[in-house]
């Protein structure tokens, strides 16, 4: 079955629906699977580690010398795939007689934001155009696709914070998977053990989101593991910037330079149709051509007079980057917020939006600006914050003096 008709089988082409797709493999012809950087020729000596687990794809026939296999393992056979042993003729280009060891592929991780990339309902990569997602959101959703490639083996670490790690579908090995029962279905099987190791657990539901505000991702449990990986990868440093007091969007792991917007929304708020609208009203404009735009629902946590903790506030937010450089960084997205902010003001109750907050911090200044409606909200709250904070301190006194509280 080719890919792409499988991807656009998962679901149905009404629903919007994002996928993402694992990028390693444990394939045998894949070169960066061997130490030696190549996949084994004829007079090489294969071997695979006796006490680590793999499941390896073979795509082709191979003639080979001596292979030393695991323990505990599986080779995926195409059709027409095989192992045969080496005759002696000589091989162009193999006459080594190396010992090619696989790697270890223990160490690719479910949340590691490197190892997936996201592809449209087509099947085709997503153009690195104008949107991108926060760090958590690279990693697949609760109510994301996922995909690993047919015609290839692979085998990842699902350690988690969470028991459960839930997901809309699962596309492997050429099947779409789609309900809870066909997933259990193939965790019963010889392969799953092989594929997936760690103390999380996938679990497939076969629905999307059910809410037309849009869902929060659902992975800041395992925030510290994807910003642990995502540094790691980076040398464990976040880029250096050029604003001061860069801001730090929820669920991103680094601080960035350009704008955030946070909206509050009504139950009339539309996810896509307004991501749609700014795109196609704003960010498509050639003056924004350098400006790239994740927007999502997010939970904010909250606490009462900054100690209690309270239920997080979901809200959506914008954020906001720009190619711009030096003085210029951050400048063409801090002018695409205010538009955004302006748009809000004229048509924000039509669109399902009470109000927004922008932040800004740009190549060498930092301003903070905060829409009409909410500054007012916010002083109010501040106002009655430091009322209730005297009174309460006022009737501790009071019934310390009366000898009621010592």
């Amino acid at each position: 079955t080719d890919w792409v008709t499988l991807v656009s089988l998962l679901l149905p082409a009404a629903t919007i629906a994002v996928y993402k797709q694992w990028i390693p493999n444990t394939n045998f012809e894949t070169a960066s699977n061997w130490d030696k950087g190549r996949a084994p020729c004829a007079s090489d000596l294969v071997h695979f580690e006796k006490n680590k687990v793999v499941s390896v794809f073979v795509r082709s026939p191979h003639a080979l010398t001596d292979m030393y296999l695991p323990l505990n393992g599986e080779l995926v056979l195409a059709s027409g795939a095989g192992f045969a042993a080496f005759d002696g003729s000589w091989d162009p280009g193999c006459d080594s007689g190396a010992t090619v060891r696989f790697a270890d592929a223990e160490h690719h991780a479910w949340f590691d934001p490197t190892l997936w990339q996201a592809v449209s309902p087509g099947g085709e990569l997503e153009p690195s155009g104008h949107i991108f997602s926060v760090d958590e959101e690279r990693v697949p959703c609760r109510y994301d696709d996922v995909i690993f490639q047919p015609k290839t083996s692979f085998r990842v670490n699902v350690d988690s914070s969470r028991r459960v790690i839930h997901l809309r579908s699962i596309s492997l090995m050429g099947q779409a998977l789609r309900s809870p029962e066909a997933w259990a279905g193939y965790l019963r099987g010889p392969s799953a053990p092989l594929q997936f190791h760690g103390n999380g657990t996938l679990q497939v539901t076969g629905t999307g989101c059910p809410d037309k505000s849009g869902c929060a991702c659902g992975n800041a449990p395992d925030g510290h593991r994807i910003c642990a990986a995502l540094l790691e990868a980076s040398g464990r440093q976040c880029p250096a910037l050029t604003c001061q007091s860069p801001l730090q969007p929820l669920g991103h792991c680094c601080g960035v330079c350009g704008a955030t917007i946070s909206l509050d929304f009504t139950p009339d708020f539309d996810l896509q149709k307004y991501r749609d609208k700014v795109v196609q009203a704003l960010l498509s404009q050639p003056k924004y051509a350098g400006v790239r735009m994740a927007i999502s629902k997010v939970h904010k946590a909250q606490t009462f007079l900054g100690v209690i903790p309270r239920s997080p506030t979901p809200l959506i937010q914008i954020v906001l980057i720009d190619d711009g450089v030096g003085a210029q960084t951050g400048t063409a997205a801090e002018q695409l917020a205010a538009d955004i902010m302006e748009d809000i003001a004229q048509h924000g109750e039509s669109l399902g939006i009470a109000n927004g907050k922008m932040e800004v911090a740009t190549g060498s200044t930092f301003s903070g600006q905060v829409g009409s409606h909410a500054s007012s909200r916010m002083a109010a709250g501040m106002v009655m914050g430091l009322l209730f904070s005297l009174l309460l301190l006022g009737g501790i006194l009071f019934l310390h003096r009366k000898g009621k509280l010592r």
